[in-house]
């Protein structure tokens, strides 16, 4: 391929930056040329699932990818918090108080439609010029700006106290690790995002994807 995009599922434990690299070099050798390869839209290293790929000239048109709608499946651990949101961060205990399903369900129906989030400190956003992940890193306090994005539909899939497993439609710009601190500030015992899948952007679904290893990588 020379020209279009790619679907691949990412794994867990690479960046989405590292996903382009790995497929640009078997492209490029495939090709016998340098070939230009571009995301659309990152994941988290921890996270899963599908992210498009622009080749070549099609690069020029990533900005037709970047804003659409995504599905995520994820799992929110309830009664810790995390510093970045995840697993990653720093944890911290918090209310171990377990709500019943009833009390779910009621709160993920507050967080159905348009919402305010705050992206996380640790995450691609350019906060002066710099990376907000860069500037956690090095122990900078910003304040991140609020941003309003569109929960279409939030489902839970199954609760079994701690883990709370949902899937979500959502806009673009919104973060899975934001909603789920959000949910647990709700419902007053705290929550982080423990494990994160994307399964659909627009009409591209994750079984439709290779994983790297099918599309040639070996490392």
């Amino acid at each position: 391929m020379t020209d279009g995009i790619l679907l691949i599922d990412k794994p867990a434990n690479m960046t989405s930056f590292g996903v382009v690299a790995r497929v640009r070099r078997v492209l490029s050798q495939l090709n016998g040329k340098k070939t230009k390869v571009g995301h659309c839209g990152t994941l988290d290293p921890f996270a899963t699932g599908l992210l498009i790929l622009c080749v070549g000239k099609e690069c020029r048109n990533a900005g037709n990818y970047t804003k659409l709608d995504k599905v995520y499946e994820s799992t929110f651990r309830l009664g810790q918090t995390s510093s970045t949101g995840d697993s990653e961060g720093e944890i911290t205990e918090g209310s171990d108080r377990q709500p019943d399903r009833e009390e779910i369900e009621q709160i993920l129906a507050l967080f159905t439609g348009q919402i305010t989030q705050i992206p996380p400190m640790h995450s691609a956003i350019k906060i002066n010029g710099q990376r907000a992940y860069h500037l956690a890193r090095k122990g900078k306090e910003v304040e991140m700006p609020t941003r309003t994005v569109t929960i279409h539909s939030i489902e839970a899939l199954d609760y079994t106290y701690p883990e709370l497993k949902i899937r979500t439609h959502v806009s673009s710009g919104t973060y899975i690790r934001s909603l789920a601190k959000d949910i647990g500030r709700a419902l007053g015992v705290g929550a982080y995002c423990s494990e994160l899948r994307r399964t659909r952007i627009a009409d591209w679904d994750v079984a439709q994807a290779q994983t790297l290893q099918d599309f040639g990588v070996t490392d």
